[in-house]
């Protein structure tokens, strides 16, 4: 490969950089708002500054708090918009800026009192359109529950850390095949099923980013955290089968004819490479996946540094067509992917 992993995440980053979602056809491409796909995307965009070290991207991601915390208008509150905190709690911990801790702070008041549950005190994915009355979604563990695990790292506050484990564990508990070992995308207690019983690509991409995120976050070795490990570990060996002969999945993992997607695919890498590198799992039996999945999505990357291939944003869906007909376009959340699966290979350079 002629150019090295970092000169990539450079042309990804500046990409999105100049995403300014201008194209009203797409407005999960845009990092002037505050909502998950940005979240994600500036989760991506902190791990690519940790790895490289380049003030540049430090100075960046401050300027985009600075920017938004002085809005005159303040976000929507719902498990989509949580996202973004996990970053600024990230700089927090680098800064130490008071007007940081103000809005983490207040963040959790929200998550920890006032956001919806569902039965036996299960995190409802409740967004702005809806309140998703109890259901349990498999996004809600990237989006909010590695927030409640960083910042009680960061506010010293280990109570924070058992409520993101107790989540983990819930979402496990009903979202988690227990014969294939992969994730449906969500659960309702209201009609207590699977919804369409989806395997979804990026759904499951979720589970198996945060849960090896959970752990360096943490570093506990903790009950819940062996029970997470084991779950995750029977996860990653059902995508292990479930890999197209191209390196990437298919957006229903286990429908043939469902499309390839790219999001997804970086995702799963991510949580393999970091795997590996953590040793929770064997080198041998992993690297060719890894390598497979690694250049499939790099082969997704265009001169422009857009990450194609990506479904756009997916609810939850009644009926396997539903993924299916989910449009394919470059998302912020794409990029911010792709860019957590770019750090792991710039340790291997």
């Amino acid at each position: 490969m002629s150019e090295s992993y970092k000169q990539i995440a450079d042309r990804v980053l500046n990409m999105l950089r100049h995403a300014d979602g201008n194209d009203p056809s797409n407005g999960h491409l845009t990092m002037d708002n505050w909502e998950w796909p940005t979240g994600v995307a500036l989760y991506g965009i902190y791990k690519t500054y940790q790895q490289s070290g380049d003030p540049a991207i430090l100075d960046y991601l401050k300027g985009w708090y600075d920017d938004m915390l002085h809005r005159e208008t303040q976000p929507h509150r719902n498990v989509n918009t949580v996202a973004p905190v996990l970053t600024l709690t990230c700089l927090y911990e680098e800064t130490k800026n008071p007007e940081y801790l103000e809005h983490i702070e207040s963040w959790l008041n929200w998550v920890l009192k006032e956001m919806p549950r569902t039965d036996y005190d299960g995190l409802q994915h409740c967004t702005v359109w809806n309140r998703h009355y109890q259901q349990l979604w498999a996004d809600t563990l990237f989006m909010v529950c590695l927030f409640l695990a960083k910042a009680g790292v960061a506010l010293n506050r280990p109570e924070l850390i058992d409520e993101a484990e107790y989540q983990f564990l819930m979402h496990i508990r009903y979202l988690q095949n227990k014969v294939t070992g992969l994730f449906y995308h969500g659960w309702t207690f209201d009609r207590r099923h699977n919804f369409a019983e989806a395997y979804w690509a990026r759904g499951n991409a979720w589970f198996t980013v945060a849960a090896v995120e959970l752990y360096d976050i943490t570093k506990r070795d903790s009950a819940a955290m062996r029970m997470i490990k084991t779950a995750w570990l029977d996860q990653v060996l059902a995508l292990w089968k479930y890999q197209r002969v191209n390196g990437l999945f298919s957006t229903l993992i286990n429908v043939e004819e469902s499309y390839s997607e790219t999001s997804a695919t970086a995702g799963i890498m991510y949580g393999i490479l970091k795997g590996i590198r953590l040793g929770w799992l064997p080198r041998e039996q992993y690297s060719a996946m890894a390598a497979l999945g690694t250049q499939a999505v790099l082969d997704q990357i265009d001169e422009t540094g857009a990450v194609n291939g990506v479904s756009g944003g997916t609810g939850m869906g009644h009926n396997l067509q539903h993924y299916m007909d989910i449009i394919v376009t470059p998302t912020a959340y794409g990029q911010g992917l792709t860019f957590l699966m770019l750090t792991e290979m710039m340790l291997r350079e």
